[in-house]
């Protein structure tokens, strides 16, 4: 067995594993405690953490995270893990579809409303940003993440020889 298939198949279950805890922690910890938040709050906080995220190392794993698989599939053509690590691959770039076509650009709206002290009307703001749709998709993104991590899983047990 290859040292580089078999690395690059350990990089993209542990990428796409810790996106997965991403979009979890995003979905059942981060958007219900900022629920409970005034709008001022909510507003301030979200703008923050989006702001935060975008560092190298959630980048690594955001962008590595399809990289990797990819490269794990053409690593292991013909081999037995190979359907695991495509049904991963399309489950993922999904994921990474709807992030880049829904929750950026509701993120993106919301930073660009401005600062919460500057906005006269932060209830508008954040009717406007749409908590429950935010959440519809990152839940997609999150099972969807989830499965592609299963799926990478059972391939690392596939690739045994």
């Amino acid at each position: 067995m290859s040292v580089l298939r078999v690395a690059a198949l350990i990089a993209a279950t542990m990428t796409t594993g810790l996106m997965a805890g991403v979009f979890g922690l995003y979905q059942h910890t981060v958007m219900q405690g900022l629920a409970r938040t005034d709008d001022r709050t909510f507003v301030g906080a979200f703008q923050a953490i989006d702001r935060a995220i975008i560092n190298p190392w959630f980048m690594v794993s955001f962008l590595g995270a399809l990289l990797l698989t990819a490269a794990a599939a053409l690593l292991n053509p013909g081999r037995a893990p190979l359907p695991w690590i495509l049904t991963a691959l399309a489950l993922y770039l999904a994921v990474v579809i709807i992030t880049m076509a829904v929750n950026v650009p509701m993120n993106n709206a919301l930073k660009a409303a401005g600062a919460p002290d500057q906005i006269p009307d932060l209830a508008a703001v954040r009717a406007r940003f749409d908590e429950a749709r935010w959440l519809t998709w990152n839940l997609i993104r999150t099972l969807a993440t989830t499965a592609a991590f299963g799926a990478l899983c059972w391939a690392l047990t596939a690739s045994r020889p």
